[in-house]
């Protein structure tokens, strides 16, 4: 499957070289932009159905994750497929729940725990991860399998 393409909008590089795409889903996608082969939808409520595979997270705006096991799964599912598929995470706005998820993906790489979401802003969105308290959840966020944020 082509990876994205990296200077495509909303696409970040992790350190392994792996590409993400982060969106906000209020925002369309123009005609020429790729679609992705797997998404991950963090949402307070279920999504519509679309024509890709995906996985839809209850996330509530502001919030974090309603099962937090259910989430370490899903971004791990996520974080694997981007070392070959074109990954998308996105929530309504693509800033909050998406960065926080885009800096669990990145502590999932190899970024330590306290700099991922300095690494967010730095690749993503400079607004990325918007409350107190997902900044704390990916502090918590451990890089190693089977661990519980």
């Amino acid at each position: 499957m082509d990876q994205w393409d990296v200077n495509s909008a909303g696409v970040m590089r992790l350190p392994s070289g792996r590409l993400v795409r982060g969106r906000g889903l209020r925002y369309p996608l123009g005609p020429e932009a790729p679609t992705p082969s797997y998404a991950l939808y963090l949402l307070g409520h279920q999504p519509p159905a679309v024509p890709r595979e995906f996985h839809w997270l209850r996330w509530p705006d502001f919030r974090l994750p309603a099962d937090r096991p259910a989430a370490r799964a899903a971004l791990g599912e996520a974080w694997e497929r981007a070392a070959g598929e074109r990954v998308e995470v996105a929530c309504g706005g693509g800033r909050g729940r998406t960065g926080t998820a885009l800096a669990c993906l990145a502590v999932l790489d190899g970024v330590p725990a306290e700099e991922a979401v300095g690494y967010v802003r730095a690749h993503y969105d400079r607004r990325a991860v918007e409350t107190p308290w997902q900044r704390r959840y990916v502090r918590r966020f451990s890089g190693v399998a089977g661990a519980e944020a």
